[in-house]
């Protein structure tokens, strides 16, 4: 009897085959050492923001950001909220530097993890794909949900508002809001202060950096100024609610000359805040005689008179300081009125209130050339230019960044990030169950679908 026995044929990978699996494989170690290279980015955005590298003239870190390297405002914010995240988060930060796991994952899992559920997260970054983390962050967001309505029932309590000035004239703001006002205000504030400081793409650095609370403090200004541009009151706010400016001539022509300059109601203010005021403002002209009586009133008249306001800002939509692009401003006279200069609109620019203040209390200046076009100056008399220079970039950028990598002992492969799934299905109510801390056991009927 015969026994044959089959050897099996090896058949040779075809050369095509094997050069788009080599292309695949580049790919991914690339993808890796990105992955890596984005670490250390965040790790330095997170450095930067936390020691206010920003606060030099531009509102946010992520405004910064936007500014100097390029991103979309959108992704700017993120990559500062994953930065700041990752900072409580070593467990995560450490995978996303050794290119372990992918930008992706650790972007979505920021939005759920804490120090105690890290590790946890973490394993399952390292078995699943980008689609079961984002999978697992919706449902774990679902039950912290949950858990915050059960808390919100027992708040609603003790909210007040009381306003005062102090001994030096300051107003004081102290109170407590319940949770829906408390969110509204925040918001309110928020995009306040997302149109003052983090829509500015090229501030000059010179400018002094505000804190956050100076910041809040400017947003609050502007609030209650839109309320009052928009009427929030029916009868007449504009004569109701004004902010009154008591100041000399002589003072308005000559900062340094001796003379008023007050705010009513609030006491002395500097002559340059005072010349800021009348560049855009309803304007009284009172002569008084020798013993400070008035002896004469004129007609109130507005310094930019309405149909010029509107060809003002048709024509500069918005703040022409150097890269900001805050919409709401107010009428700048490049040669002061009470200088002799015209109010017409060549003569004029839309300034945002920040700005309006650098030009006129914090020594930067603008000219108009002879060209028509405008040209900014810092106090140093340096030019303030539109956009920062460009950063220079090495001649074999992936070979650069191998290099590095290679030096901080990060030996990356095609493998590094390839997480251990096999294909199976992801049950997703069983998984937020052994993850969340704050899951109950629940039916099998109500888990979520399959992978």
């Amino acid at each position: 009897m015969s026994i044959h026995v089959a050897i099996p044929t090896v058949v040779p990978t075809h050369p095509v085959v094997a050069e788009l699996d080599r292309l695949g494989d580049e790919i991914a170690e690339l993808s890796a050492h990105l992955d890596a290279a984005t670490a250390r980015l965040l790790a330095l955005i997170r450095e930067f923001d936390a020691r206010g590298g920003w606060n030099r003239g531009f509102r946010s870190c992520a405004e910064w950001l936007a500014w100097r390297v390029g991103l979309e405002p959108g992704a700017a914010r993120e990559r500062v909220r994953v930065a700041r995240a990752l900072g409580t988060l070593p467990q995560l930060a450490q995978a996303l530097a050794r290119g372990q796991v992918s930008y992706s994952k650790v972007r979505a899992l920021t939005r759920v993890a804490t120090p105690e559920t890290e590790a946890r997260l973490l394993a399952v970054a390292r078995a699943g794909t980008a689609v079961h983390v984002e999978r697992i962050v919706r449902g774990w967001r679902q039950l912290d949900r949950r858990a915050e309505a059960r808390l919100a029932t027992r708040q609603h309590t003790g909210r007040g508002l009381h306003v005062y000035r102090d001994d030096e004239g300051t107003v004081v703001l102290r109170g407590r809001l319940d949770p829906e006002t408390g969110a509204l205000l925040l918001r309110a504030l928020d995009a306040a202060r997302e149109t003052l400081y983090q829509r500015t793409r090229g501030t000059d650095p010179g400018l002094a950096p505000p804190t956050r609370a100076q910041q809040q403090a400017d947003a609050l200004g502007l609030l209650a100024e839109s309320a009052l541009h928009h009427e929030l009151d029916p009868g007449a706010p504009g004569e109701r609610y004004q902010v009154v400016v008591h100041v000399d001539a002589a003072v308005l022509t000559d900062p340094e000359a001796p003379g008023q300059s007050e705010l009513e109601e609030l006491g002395h203010v500097p002559a340059g805040t005072s010349r800021r005021l009348a560049c855009d403002a309803s304007r009284v002209v009172m002569r008084h005689d020798e013993h400070g009586r008035a002896v004469e009133i004129g007609a109130r008249t507005r310094t930019i008179p309405p149909a010029l306001r509107r060809a003002l800002c048709h024509r500069d939509r918005t703040c022409r300081f150097p890269g900001c692009e805050v919409r709401v401003g107010q009428g700048h006279h490049l040669h002061h009125w009470a200088q002799g200069g015209p109010t017409i609109l060549s003569n004029l620019i839309l300034l945002c209130r920040r700005h309006h203040r650098a030009v006129h209390e914090e020594g930067y200046r603008v000219t108009r050339a002879a060209d028509g076009a405008l040209r900014f100056a810092r106090p140093d008399g340096r030019p303030l230019p539109d956009v920062p220079p460009a950063s220079a970039v090495p001649a074999d950028p992936i070979g650069s960044l191998e290099r590095r990598h290679a030096a901080d002992g990060l030996r990356l492969h095609a493998h590094t990030a390839c997480p251990s799934w096999r294909g199976e299905r992801l049950d997703l109510g069983w998984a937020l169950d052994v993850l969340h801390p704050a899951a109950f056991p629940r039916e099998r009927g109500d888990r979520g679908g399959g992978a």
